[in-house]
């Protein structure tokens, strides 16, 4: 979400349709690749970028050919081959050893990728987007580049008015929301061949604090380097507000008022009090956090569990699934920011559902294959 953030951002600075641009996105990738799938791009006319498509060995090539794209007024899918031993590959030596596919498409009123990408910073949802990554329509009905929006609320394609496409895409985006992850589809529609990438953006992180110590601030200022949305609730005569410039949502502990807690929120009881966080503890097992952090040793913990045991309020089975305590991964964690660090990269494994180890001892390929 942070580099969507940044494209639009550069996009809208730039006086949007001031300046012709194109979007460069990485739509298909086998084997490994610094960049996975829905990883973007925007480039100006100019020369001027925002956001990446490798870790620095395919921009340049990708804004050249951007440019061209802009001339031209077409989208293409751009292959980058960086799995041979060809020290002329772009690509080779950098950190890239697989098969890229880029579709560069310029940025136009009529397929405006911009405005899709507004709808997924606009609302605390998931968001789908279905892009044309390959089409042999002789009627170009369904171009290559073409782009749409899926509302999760109102269940419609957006901008579409290929009935048979629409209703063969459903299924799959079905599939996709319950899955949490993008994938590549291929489809014959009308006797001609096409394939889409549906990607799902989902809603951008929430950490939800409830503390006022001074080790709040280095959970604050790593969620602003991440763009996690924050809410803190705790004595705000307590806290100091020249460090709460990222704090989007601010609750005083004694109001009745609480934050809004989705499944999408993580949750941090650092409030340093046993009586505050079991009461804390108590508030957020009733909502949809799929992470909720205690700081402290497991024999507290354990005195939580005995306490909700004797006032007939036994934490669940599925809710201890969601609780972490003591948090953060075994990284040897001393200092405030070392901790926050810890809990962050646990937040991130859960959510992603991986183990938290070691790459090295990584039998798996890192990244899902498509």
């Amino acid at each position: 979400m942070k580099e969507i953030k940044s494209i639009l951002k550069l996009f809208n600075h730039s006086g949007a349709f001031s300046e012709k641009s194109a979007i460069a996105q990485v739509v298909r990738v086998e084997e490994s690749s610094y960049r996975r799938e829905g990883a973007r791009m925007l480039v100006f006319e100019s020369g001027t970028f925002e956001g990446g498509i490798s870790g620095g060995c395919l921009e340049g090539d990708a804004l050249k050919r951007s440019q061209i794209a802009i001339l031209k007024k077409e989208p293409s899918v751009v292959t980058y081959d960086t799995s041979k031993d060809d020290e002329k590959q772009i690509g080779v030596g950098l950190g890239c050893n697989g098969i890229i596919d880029v579709l560069i498409s310029p940025i136009v009123p009529e397929n405006n990728t911009i405005t899709l990408l507004e709808k997924c910073v606009s609302s605390r949802k998931s968001h789908i987007i279905i892009t044309v990554i390959a089409s042999n329509d002789p009627d170009k009905n369904i171009k290559l580049g073409n782009s749409y929006y899926y509302d999760t609320d109102t269940l419609t394609i957006e901008e579409c008015n290929h009935e048979e496409f629409k209703n063969t895409l459903k299924i799959d985006i079905n599939s996709v929301l319950k899955n949490k992850k993008s994938r590549i589809y291929s489809y014959t529609i009308s006797k001609f061949e096409v394939s889409v990438l549906i990607e799902l953006i989902p809603s951008q992180f929430h950490l939800v604090i409830y503390g006022d110590n001074y080790d709040i601030y280095p959970m604050i200022e790593l969620a602003k380097v991440m763009d996690w949305e924050v809410s803190l609730v705790g004595n705000l005569q307590k806290i100091r507000k020249d460090r709460l410039g990222s704090v989007k949502y601010l609750f005083n502990k004694d109001e009745e008022r609480h934050p809004e807690i989705d499944d999408r929120s993580a949750v941090i009881l650092m409030a340093h009090d046993y009586k505050t966080d079991i009461q804390n503890l108590k508030k957020t097992l009733n909502t949809p956090a799929q992470y909720i952090a205690s700081l402290g040793p497991k024999k507290r913990f354990e005195k939580m569990k005995a306490d909700f045991l004797k006032s007939s309020t036994p934490i669940t089975p599925e809710q201890l699934q969601r609780i972490y305590a003591p948090c953060g991964l075994e990284i040897g964690a001393n200092s405030p920011e070392e901790i926050a660090s810890s809990i962050f990269a646990e937040i991130l494994s859960v959510y992603s559902d991986k183990k938290g180890g070691l790459l090295r001892d990584k039998t798996e390929p890192i990244h899902e294959r498509f």
